[in-house]
């Protein structure tokens, strides 16, 4: 059996912090060939994740926060904010549930940030039309400026 402890979480972001991506996953699934993928996933303030959608009808995608404060983004195929959510212990969302097919992104609002993440497998890179054409890439110019209006939204 595994087991996620706060001595894991602490760890993890603890990696995270020194990680270039300034994020840290931690596979429970045996490899990237398993039909179902379960990982911790520890995420700084200043990580990016550039918007994306999964096209695979399969590939709903599950965050459920473990510590700190998760902000959720959902975008319109034009780029627009069609929803968010807060996932943090004081507003009692805990989880959520994205459907295959929906842009979206996740942004940490506090260091030591935490969520279980779910989705099947395998991996496979993003292709290009899974990818926001409308949004920076992770190492373009823009990425600052527009990873701060996205941590705006839950000002």
């Amino acid at each position: 059996m595994k087991r996620i402890t706060f001595e894991l979480l602490d760890q993890l972001s603890k990696e995270a912090r020194k990680s270039p991506r300034l994020r840290q996953n931690h596979n429970l699934h045996p490899s990237n060939t398993s039909r179902c993928h379960r990982l911790l996933n520890a995420i700084e303030p200043a990580s990016y994740i550039r918007p994306h959608r999964h096209l695979d009808p399969e590939k709903d995608e599950g965050f459920v926060l473990m510590r700190g404060r998760l902000g959720i983004i959902i975008f319109a195929d034009d780029g627009s904010v069609a929803e968010t959510v807060l996932l943090s212990q004081v507003t009692g969302n805990l989880a959520a549930d994205i459907p295959h097919g929906v842009y979206h992104t996740a942004v940490s609002l506090e260091t030591g940030t935490v969520f279980y993440e779910a989705k099947a497998g395998p991996y496979l890179p993003l292709a290009e039309e899974e990818k926001a054409a409308w949004a920076p890439e992770d190492s373009g110019s823009f990425v600052k400026k527009y990873l701060e209006q996205l941590q705006g939204l839950f000002d």
